[in-house]
């Protein structure tokens, strides 16, 4: 069964804050996303699928990247705001990617960012990214593990409440049925598949409070206040506790890892173990 689109977390935020806070990801994340992307080998002339375009600056980037004689396919469910992003060979579709129908074109690189975590039935999702990555392809794939955060200096009321705050939002990917920790287990997923290569990386910042990090994940934080508070694990002050620590530079905590899997498929047919 499919997840329907209004049950993205974030389906519901108001334009203003939510572009607010997918370019905050971007500036903070990015570097190290086209890091991870040029180590594929990139060139002009690939053609190459943008899962999940947030706002779209990697999509744009990689337009740039593959040139006039390559071409970037740009994929969301919501193109609020990457609908208006311009370029001769970047083109922006609405559309979950479970259903996306692509006549006849597969793609020299494929990559999502945040993607995966959202979805009720991932593995559908990336069985179709796979379908539609070319015999020695890249795909690249980054997803959060919230299950690590972990409030190191600050008050002993406001690193409570971080943590209460952390179990909501387990509780609240859970009550959805998804996995808070989904980043950790890519390694044990892509593992399943035939691979040419596959390299992984874990980033897990120690961020203070008014990091790019702690700033983000503070506007994360007002857009689902009440969806935290409903699981019951986090109260109205522990929210606000949450913001304080955020914002005080005298705190550190681990707000997330970044798992990614940079992985070249196999010239010949996958093929994979059921996904569990």
């Amino acid at each position: 069964m499919s997840t329907p689109i209004s049950e993205y977390i974030f389906s519901d935020a108001q334009n203003l804050k939510e572009l607010e806070r997918l370019q905050a990801i971007e500036q903070i994340f990015d570097p190290k996303t086209r890091q991870r992307i040029l180590t594929t080998g990139i060139t002009n002339k690939w053609q190459c699928l943008e899962v999940g375009a947030g706002a779209g600056s990697i999509a744009q980037w990689l337009a740039t990247i593959v040139g006039e004689s390559g071409k970037v396919v740009a994929v969301d469910i919501d193109t609020r705001f990457s609908a208006n992003v311009q370029s001769s060979n970047l083109e922006v579709l609405q559309a979950d990617v479970r259903h996306l129908a692509l006549e006849n074109q597969s793609f020299d690189l494929i990559h999502a960012r945040y993607l995966l975590i959202h979805i009720l039935d991932f593995e559908v999702a990336l069985s179709k990214m796979l379908d539609l990555l070319k015999p020695g392809g890249w795909i690249v794939i980054e997803e959060p593990d919230f299950s690590v955060a972990k409030a190191i200096v600050g008050e002993n009321r406001m690193c409570q409440s971080f943590q209460r705050v952390n179990l909501a939002i387990q509780q609240m990917f859970a009550d959805k049925g998804m996995d808070y920790a989904l980043g950790g287990k890519l390694p044990g997923i892509f593992q399943k598949y035939d691979w040419q290569k596959l390299s992984l990386e874990n980033d897990t910042p120690v961020s203070a409070g008014g990091s790019g990090i702690a700033k983000m994940m503070k506007m994360s934080t007002m857009q689902l206040a009440q969806k935290y508070i409903a699981t019951s694990k986090a109260t109205q002050s522990d929210i606000e506790n949450f913001y304080l620590f955020a914002d005080d530079p005298n705190t550190s905590a681990i707000y997330y890892a970044t798992v990614a899997v940079i992985a070249q498929k196999s010239d010949v047919k996958l093929n994979p173990v059921a996904l569990v």
